[in-house]
């Protein structure tokens, strides 16, 4: 098969049940909000090709790495394929790598989208960093962007029953993410760092607000806001800046109009840039519109509705021990 895509990635998952995914001829709407890998996909596809797969999906609204993994899947088995082509030379149809780009397409994906540093210099179409990242941006530019997987795959190999076969394996890659229960003694979550946020922050409830609180383990009766998130997060192995607003400049953001997932860090005031935001409070979030967070003086720290009437809800972030702080 001759195709553009390129595969790797990683990921951390509690269990979730299986995303149902349809594919049909013509426009296909996105199918894949934010998924997680199920056990075949963790069992199939090699770890460092699962994380270059998740990396490079990122890049692209629209674009959900198991739809990347599953073109590495058909194209290379995610580079274990021994057919010619794979590893050196091409095959008869001139394309090349794990992603099996044909050269000319590769060159002007590169052309047009620099790829990050990682991969080969010059970037190589063998390269499973450049070759996954130059899928992603391909795919994008076809169609992913706007959420039409059908135009982008087709785009990538012009044959239907290779659309259909490359999303019936994202349908058995992707899990979907839990959205939460919004309950304490019922927690869920979409990875372990999140689960472990999440119960952190449950176990403080009843604490007063304290300005500028650290909680007991630094030796104070409770929390202020970014107390208790930093607090959490420190209990799930991540650090974080110490107040809302380095928080929120600390990333990374949750795309407008994405859902929610529990240990998301919500915040309140003026978005905008690191020289314009002006963030004064932070919470964490638990699902079905719920989150936990150490609000003011006088009330301690407890679970409550995330939107009200005349809130000033400025949005969110999802932290993980791989992201690098913003520039502030």
């Amino acid at each position: 098969m001759s195709a553009r895509l390129a595969a790797v990635l990683v990921a951390v998952v509690v269990g979730l049940p299986i995303l149902a995914i349809a594919a049909v001829a013509g426009a296909a709407t996105s199918m894949f909000p934010a998924s997680s890998p199920t056990p075949t996909a963790l069992a199939d596809i090699p770890t460092d090709y699962l994380t270059l797969y998740r990396q490079a999906a990122a890049t692209c609204p629209g674009l959900d790495w198991s739809v990347l993994a599953a073109v590495g899947k058909v194209e290379s088995d995610h580079g274990r394929s021994p057919l010619p082509g794979v590893r050196a030379g091409e095959n008869s149809a001139g394309a090349a790598g794990p992603m099996q780009f044909l050269a000319p397409t590769f060159a002007d994906v590169v052309a047009h989208h620099p790829l990050p540093p990682g991969g080969a210099t010059p970037p190589s179409r063998y390269n499973p960093h450049d070759a996954i990242h130059a899928a992603a941006h391909y795919l994008c530019d076809q169609g992913a962007r706007n959420s039409d997987l059908n135009a982008a795959l087709f785009a990538y190999n012009h044959s239907q029953p290779y659309v259909r076969q490359v999303l019936d394996r994202a349908r058995a890659y992707a899990a979907a993410p839990t959205t939460g229960t919004g309950d304490c003694n019922a927690l869920a979550a979409a990875s372990p760092a999140a689960l472990a946020a999440i119960n952190y922050a449950c176990g403080q409830r009843g604490l007063p607000y304290l300005w500028g609180g650290d909680g007991p383990d630094r030796g104070d009766a409770g929390f202020d806001c970014s107390g208790l998130t930093t607090a959490a997060y420190t209990a799930a192995g991540i650090t974080l800046p110490r107040t809302a607003q380095t928080q929120y400049l600390a990333g990374p953001p949750v795309p407008a109009g994405a859902p929610l997932l529990p240990g998301d860090l919500l915040f309140y005031g003026t978005p905008g840039t690191p020289t314009t935001a002006r963030i004064h409070h932070v919470a964490l979030y638990l699902g079905a519109g719920q989150m936990i967070n150490a609000p003011r003086f006088g009330h301690p720290v407890q679970v409550e509705s995330y939107r009200w009437n005349g809130d000033d809800y400025a949005g969110a972030t999802r932290p993980s021990a791989a992201s690098p702080p913003r520039p502030s």
